[in-house]
């Protein structure tokens, strides 16, 4: 920069100052565009610290999210209230498939009797809510009759060790039990 007069000087240092930033920040977006997909919410680790109550769990929890994959990386990460046994998951979405929104709760069991999809034709959008036990186990949003299920786990009905797990579909007037 020698021979430039200092204010040209300053303005050149300025500008190549800025275009560094710039660079900068378009590496760490596109690094987190490529990256911020790539969450794997089916590995959730239990937490190490002291569980509030026996049986204590935590789900998935958002108030009408944009969709599932923010609800999941924003959700807030907190114990379940003892009066309550299973996650929630509430998916609205339109016609086309494209979700309006996402809701996850913790919820009691008369929380659950409402499991399944109904269209909404005034509102034109179809809603489907599933409900499940255990850590987290809300990753999925339904989005039809199979997956808008009451999916619980029952002690082993045997003396094997291993357990066994029982989907429930609570339709209206019957309720379907199929063994996973």
């Amino acid at each position: 920069m020698r021979g430039l007069h200092p204010a040209a000087a300053m303005a050149f240092s300025v500008i190549l100052l800025h275009a560094t930033l710039l660079q900068v920040l378009f590496i760490v977006a596109s690094c987190d565009e490529r990256n911020v997909n790539h969450i794997n919410f089916y590995n959730i680790v239990p937490p190490a610290d002291v569980t509030p109550f026996p049986k204590s769990f935590k789900c998935f929890t958002c108030e009408r999210a944009l969709d599932n994959y923010s609800c999941n990386r924003w959700a807030e990460d907190k114990w379940c209230p003892e009066d309550t046994q299973f996650c929630m998951t509430v998916h609205r979405f339109a016609s086309h498939g494209k979700t309006r929104s996402v809701t996850k709760r913790c919820v009691s069991r008369e929380d659950c009797y409402a499991v399944g999809c109904q269209h909404h034709r005034d509102a034109g959008h179809t809603e489907c809510i599933s409900c499940c036990e255990g850590m987290a186990c809300n990753v999925e949003v339904p989005t039809n009759h199979s997956t808008a299920v009451f999916a619980m786990r029952h002690a082993p009905i045997s003396s094997s060790p291993s357990s066994r797990v029982w989907r429930v579909s609570l339709l209206p007037a019957m309720v379907l039990m199929v063994l996973l």
